[in-house]
């Protein structure tokens, strides 16, 4: 194999395993909105990132290549259905597959605005409009030799083609849609409504981090010829406005919500990443720091701005994070820009290059916000007024998993089951199969009702329930079995007191009540005394801070053990 053939292989090579990191991003954007909503409609948003890659898929290969990548003019491609001329206009298989996975990506972005509320048909039917038409028209513009790419319009690897694309779209169909029950008051205020899991949520984030590498550095579509050196500083440049812009977001989170917000700061970090990715290939370290705390900025006030001035909810933060730090990234270029391949070009603003370029990038991203807004409000509007855009209020009450999937949960193995014929194992016999097998025992020697003699006379019977902290657990329980408590049931509770919770903050809105976990401990006692057992908890539980608990005491009218048939008194003894 000739020099020239093994540098090909090795471009192929390096782009398609690019390509697969990006399609692994649908999994990252899909744990990310997951983990930023309620559990009632994991499924469906499991669902949407699914469809919009499956569906996107053959809609670009039919026809939206052919629009991004034809050269019939400046501002629309042209037509070649089923990407026929692929490998005789000058791209090839690797091309093909390299901008599909991008085209899914600006897709599902839009899946975590319109979270919570949206038809499933709906959503479908959206993710193959922006698959066929929005994406592809707007990538010819920059990607394609349309009339941006000719001005000098610069976007590596598509902060504006992508990320903002699918931000503006994520803002117009959140607008539309308009916001989840219970989202904002009477009078405007906004409500936290905070997502079920900030695990999922991070392990999103993380994979799309590490899938970024792909996504900004697959983008030189090579390794020969100088771009190994590219490649290499868009993952230094990439790595650090990330880190910094995460960095930056809890800074800020800290400062004003007086706790480093764990949601927004994971945010950050997509911001950063998104920040970057337009100019990821010109900048310096220094450049790259600058985007990422700029990022940082725009991310958490964009987030707030939207949410708390606009009244656009928006679930995840998608507008913030895509929309919004798409275009500052693409804009910031224009600012930061040093390098032009791997040639010292100083083409930005503040190393003296003039404001030409910062003029085009500007042009650049108000060209595709107009373009995606006019047009996805369109395509809304339309669904909208035909098969509807929106749930039922019953449908977004009781969550699209059960009502769009027939999902009882997405975490069936959390949930209490009712044990059945079906569930038995291999080998064990069915309770029904016992009933068969085994002789009858009458009821009277099979619950044997023993009389107990209780010394002292009637015994009367309280039920003590004490809320506490659970950290207190394990000294409270001693203390009740050191003082003679024969049982006790615990659970696990969250709940708050007159002093309604300590105030936090959810991505900026406060949250009316703050639920605290909390323990919960019943007890009934009879032999031993009520007051003994109120003071030990006391003793236990004081420190004179709030939150050290409440301690609740009932009657009882009666307690009936059902072993023995035992009551009263004699039902709360430990057996000899």
């Amino acid at each position: 194999m000739d020099i020239t053939a093994l540098a090909s292989s090795v471009n192929v090579g390096w782009t398609l395993i690019a390509a697969a990191l990006v399609f692994f991003m649908q999994a990252g954007f899909a744990m990310v909105e997951t983990g930023f909503t309620r559990a009632k409609n994991a499924g469906n948003i499991i669902m949407k990132n699914l469809m919009d890659f499956s569906l996107g898929t053959p809609i670009f290969w039919i026809i939206g290549f052919g629009i991004m990548f034809g050269s019939a003019n400046g501002f629309f491609g042209g037509f070649d259905f089923f990407a026929d001329g692929v490998v005789g206009e000058g791209f090839d298989w690797t091309t093909l597959i390299f901008q599909t996975v991008f085209c899914a990506t600006a897709a599902t972005i839009v899946s975590g605005a319109m979270a919570e509320r949206t038809k499933f048909s709906s959503y479908c039917i959206y993710s193959m409009v922006i698959s066929a038409l929005i994406y592809p028209v707007s990538g010819h513009w920059i990607w394609g030799g349309g009339w941006l790419s000719e001005l000098g319009f610069h976007d590596f690897a598509g902060s504006t083609a992508v990320h903002m694309v699918g931000g503006v779209a994520a803002f117009v169909g959140a607008t539309i849609l308009g916001p989840r029950i219970g989202k904002y008051t009477k009078d405007g205020k906004p409500r936290a409504i905070p997502g079920h899991s900030l695990t999922l949520g991070a392990l999103g984030v993380f994979i799309l981090w590490f899938c970024w590498f792909g996504f900004n550095g697959g983008s030189t579509v090579a390794l020969s010829d100088g771009a190994a050196e590219t490649a290499a500083r868009v993952f230094v440049t990439t790595n650090l406005a990330a880190a910094v812009a995460t960095v930056t977001v809890m800074c800020i989170t800290w400062i004003r919500y007086k706790k480093p917000d764990v949601s927004m700061t994971l945010n950050g970090s997509l911001a950063g990443l998104v920040a970057i990715t337009a100019g990821c290939d010109m900048v310096t370290p220094a450049g790259a720091a600058a985007i990422g705390i700029i990022a940082g900025f725009i991310v958490v006030f964009g987030i707030e701005f939207v949410d708390q001035k606009l009244k656009v909810d928006d679930p995840v933060g998608a507008v913030g994070v895509h929309g919004l730090c798409g275009a500052g990234g693409t804009i910031l270029t224009g600012l930061f820009a040093y390098y032009n391949g791997n040639d010292i070009t100083r083409e930005g603003l503040f190393y003296g290059g003039g404001a030409h370029m910062l003029g085009i990038q500007i042009l650049g991203v108000a060209a595709v916000i107009a373009w995606v807004a006019v047009t996805m409000t369109i395509v809304f509007q339309v669904i909208k007024h035909t098969i509807g855009l929106r749930v039922t209020e019953a449908e977004e009450i009781q969550g699209l998993d059960v009502k769009e999937h027939g999902l009882t949960s997405a975490y069936a193995d959390f949930m209490p089951v009712v044990p059945s014929v079906m569930g038995t194992k291999s080998g064990e016999k069915s309770a029904k199969e016992h009933a068969l097998s085994e002789p009858a025992v009458a009821v009277e020697k099979a619950v044997p009702v023993m009389k107990i003699t209780t010394e002292g006379g009637e015994h009367k019977l309280s039920k003590v329930v004490i809320i506490t902290k659970q950290s207190k657990f394990e000294e409270l329980k001693n203390a009740m079995n050191e003082i003679g408590i024969a049982g006790m049931t615990v659970t696990n509770v969250i709940g708050c007191g007159t002093q309604k919770g300590a105030t936090e903050y959810y991505r900026g809105a406060e949250v009316d009540v703050t639920l605290l976990p909390k323990l919960k401990m019943e007890m009934v006692v009879s032999k031993v005394p009520v007051s003994l057992v109120v003071d030990t908890a006391k003793k236990v539980l004081y420190t004179g801070h709030i939150g050290d608990g409440k301690i609740f005491v009932y009657d009882v009218e009666n307690v009936i053990k059902v072993r023995t048939g035992a009551e009263g008194y004699d039902a709360l003894q430990y057996d000899d």
